[in-house]
């Protein structure tokens, strides 16, 4: 009884059909890019406030600027390396299938359509 139900376990998935992809809707995103500026420009805001009030108030200022500074360097190294090696589809070497590449290096090969 006990092998029925595992061979009925493991063969009724494939039964199962896949649906087909969604297709992309311009309203979700725009709603998708929207929300995402929102968040960058309220995330070093709130952090700013947020480590201010961990300081003296002759130091706030140097605390915002910092902030700043740390989510600037943060965007920079994002357009140089990290879209690369988080959305790179060559995948050559052994180390590339896990880490990713540097094929899409400083935004290269982006096509805006």
């Amino acid at each position: 009884m006990k092998k029925l139900l595992l061979l009925l376990a493991l063969v009724l998935p494939a039964l199962a059909f896949a649906d087909e992809a969604p297709k992309l809707d311009t309203g979700d995103t725009a709603w998708m890019m929207i929300s995402t500026a929102l968040v960058l420009l309220m995330t070093p805001a709130g952090l700013a406030l947020f480590y201010a009030g961990m300081t003296r108030s002759k130091n706030s200022l140097n605390t915002y600027a910092m902030v700043v500074g740390a989510f600037v360097v943060a965007m920079i190294v994002w357009v140089v390396a990290g879209y690369s090696i988080a959305f790179s589809t060559n995948a050559s070497a052994s180390m590339q299938n896990f880490f990713g590449g540097l094929s899409n290096f400083m935004l290269n090969g982006i096509k805006y359509t």
